[in-house]
């Protein structure tokens, strides 16, 4: 183990004892326990059996007991089961009751001892029940207890029952049982073309995973052959498991079915699933379509908030707006679904006026002020939009908070730089009762690596080990980076080592770890390693590679990366691209980097750009504002935000104000952008250094206009 557990009341990560979950236990076991019994004088002679207690006699001692509870009918020898039912004073309808209450409660082992006494007293057992119990092992996802189901129903003689068998054929496959699924299908009589259990093995198949869609197509095969008539049902799971798994081609047969056998005219369920399908698949276009092909009349909110997710999962921020105010213009109001949705959206967005339409139709809908995820929703929005005072006023107002809205305000301390305050919020949860969860944990993890906060890490780990969170990936890549950051690779790598699961977020935290540590050679190795493994490094963790890389001036294992980007045919992602570029200039390599500009068919803004800041690295300044002149407003070549920064940055080395003043005049007149705090200071403090005290007057003016705005 790497850290201790410790708790004391100064600990970041407080430690108070939990509860063990209450035994079912009935109410007259323990009003029982005083009652007054005959005493049986022991000799030695005669051993006589304890008497049996009159059942009347002992409930009019206890008034107290209920008319439903299960009390013991001897006090030395334990019935078959721990609650002995009364039979001769409970009819079955009222066990029955009694079996559904205890399955509807998840208490799934108590309603199967209640079944196993019914069993052996030859007591028969109706639909409904067996019905109740199969459903509390659907949410519990217990599929030992539901094969236990599975045999009483044989026994009562439901083996052939379509009702219950569609049950069982769900639960086998929500539990990942899919065999045991399609057996029970298989042995329904062939003369029942009954669409519905097919129908259970299709939705199972989307609950347990939505890659499993060659196992849903082989069952829609099958449905097919049997010549079984598909319904609405049946296209809705199948496009469900389209989406989840991304396979447009087979979404698009069903698709031309569905229009074949007419199933998609007059259906919302199955044109909101189309919608979401589409989007899923980033066909946004074809989304669209399906929409507009909706009559007005029939559009709902569901549909709205399809589209509204749709946007919003393909990082499309404006049309989700758009399509919000479109929705409302029509007469439709955002429900709860949508509201989750388009909250963070707006933060996103920065659209704090929108937000605050949002909060105060939220207030005035009441219900919704109630909810805890619209609560936190509106602190992440408000956050986003960088106004903490508004976030915390909602937070510190909700009439309940959870761990979902502490970890929406520490998110909000991050993103707005108070990560000592988000540090201390983990405290101020916990005295409130709140209990950290995984999300939280990972929240405040990049918290301590960037505070280099140590001793907090290790008590957040402790906690993490405790409560058994540290199998999960996310938190022991956190981990590792911030163990990393503190300057302790060694926790790192055993971190790393200990992975049963690793991925490819973890194998890149490794290498970034050495890279961060001055550990070339180790990086490398790792890197090599990687390859060999089946989680092969990915456009994204090759450009963050390459970004530390260029940092640390790691040629060797830049080169080395760059090699297998060549392999893997990664060299047309622009990230890529750019990254190679910016490691082989700051690696002092020009020639490289200009040979990589050169071959790249792709050439937008973060290439050039790159490649001026890697002339800029290796001091060729003059060359690097020729390439811009001569390149600027062509050959796909539009200068941003970041360009404006890495232009002046080079004029501020070189000590060129003239040229540091037309560049800045140009992108803020000819290109429209909006010079910021950064591209003021680096050009004020140009003029200051040469001297140029009038021109560094007049632009300190012109920050603090653009400021106040």
């Amino acid at each position: 183990m790497i850290v201790e557990c410790r708790s004391s009341p100064s600990s970041l990560l407080l430690t108070t004892p939990t509860k063990s979950p209450l035994e079912y236990r009935s109410q007259i076991i323990n009003s029982t326990k005083n009652l007054q019994t005959p005493r049986i004088q022991k000799t030695h002679r005669q051993k006589s059996k304890p008497p049996i207690l009159p059942i009347k006699k002992t409930e009019q001692k206890n008034k107290n007991i209920k008319k439903k509870s299960y009390i013991y009918t001897t006090r030395t020898h334990k019935s078959s089961n721990p609650l002995s039912i009364p039979l001769h004073s409970k009819n079955p309808s009222s066990i029955y009751e009694d079996i559904q209450n205890l399955a509807r409660n998840g208490k799934i082992k108590e309603a199967l001892t209640v079944l196993d006494y019914c069993d052996k007293k030859g007591i028969p057992v109706n639909t409904t029940t067996f019905s109740s119990l199969i459903e509390a092992c659907i949410r519990l996802k217990s599929l030992h207890h539901g094969r236990q189901i599975h045999t009483f129903m044989n026994i009562n003689g439901f083996e052939d029952n379509e009702f219950l068998c569609t049950k069982l054929v769900y639960m086998y496959t929500s539990c990942g049982a899919i065999e045991d699924a399609e057996r029970i299908l298989s042995n329904i009589p062939s003369q029942s073309n009954s669409v519905y259990p097919w129908n259970a093995l299709l939705r199972g198949n989307v609950v347990y995973g939505g890659k499993r869609y060659r196992g849903v197509l082989d069952t829609y095969a099958q449905m097919r052959e049997s010549g079984i008539e598909l319904n609405v049902y049946t296209f809705s799971c199948l496009i469900k498991s389209f989406a989840g798994s991304s396979a447009l081609t087979q979404g698009m047969k069903c698709h031309a079915l569905m229009i074949k056998n007419g199933f998609v005219s007059g259906s919302v369920l199955l044109q909101s699933s189309l919608i979401d399908m589409y989007f899923k698949c980033n066909k946004i276009k074809l989304a669209r379509q399906v929409f507009e092909e909706i009559p007005e009349q029939e559009v709902d909110d569901v549909v709205w908030g399809t589209m509204i997710a749709g946007f919003s999962h393909n990082r499309l921020k404006r049309e989700a707006v758009e399509y919000l105010r479109w929705m409302i213009s029509e007469g439709v109001l955002p429900n709860s679904i949508i509201l989750t949705t388009i909250l963070p959206v707006i933060g996103e967005l920065g659209g704090l006026k929108l937000g605050k339409e949002m909060h105060g139709y939220v207030i005035k809908t009441k219900s919704y002020s109630k909810q805890i995820f619209i609560q936190s929703g509106l602190i992440d929005m408000y956050c986003k939009c960088k106004d903490m005072g508004y976030g915390r006023k909602v937070f510190y107002g909700s009439a309940e908070r959870n761990a979902v809205s502490w970890t929406a305000l520490m998110s909000g301390y991050v993103s707005n730089g108070r990560l000592d305050q988000a540090l201390r919020s983990i405290i101020w949860m916990q005295q409130e009762g709140v209990k950290p969860d995984v999300v939280t944990i990972a929240t405040v993890l990049p918290v301590c690596a960037e505070l280099k906060a140590l001793k907090q890490g290790k008590e957040i780990h402790g906690y993490a080990v405790k409560n058994r969170l540290v199998p999960n990936v996310s938190i022991v890549t956190s981990l590792m980076v911030m163990y990393s950051r503190c300057g302790h690779i060694g926790y790192s790598c055993k971190l790393f080592d200990g992975m049963e699961r690793k991925n490819v977020i973890s194998w890149t935290a490794m290498i970034d770890s050495y890279l961060k540590n001055r550990c070339p050679d180790e990086a490398v190795a790792v890197f090599r390693a990687m390859q060999l493994s089946k989680h092969r490094p990915d456009p994204i963790a090759v450009s963050r590679v390459l970004s530390v890389c260029g940092e640390l001036g790691a040629a060797k294992l830049g080169r080395e990366i760059h090699a297998h980007v060549l392999r893997r045919e990664f060299e047309s992602n622009p990230f890529v691209a750019t990254n190679i570029v910016k490691m082989y200039g700051k690696c002092g390599d020009i020639e490289k980097a200009k040979w990589v500009f050169d071959m790249n068919p792709y050439k937008g803004p973060m290439i050039w750009t790159a490649l001026l800041e890697a002339y800029g690295d290796n001091e060729m300044y003059r060359e690097a504002l020729r390439t811009y002149d001569d390149n600027v407003g062509s050959s796909g070549f539009n200068p941003n935000h970041f360009t404006l920064t890495v232009l002046l940055s080079i004029c501020n080395r070189a000590g060129f104000a003239d040229e540091a003043k037309k560049i800045f005049n140009s992108m803020t007149r000819r290109y429209k952008i909006d010079a910021s705090e950064e591209h003021y200071s680096i050009l004020i403090g140009l003029l200051n250094r040469l001297g140029h005290s009038e021109d560094a007057e007049r632009f300190t003016h012109l920050s603090s206009l653009a400021t106040s705005r």
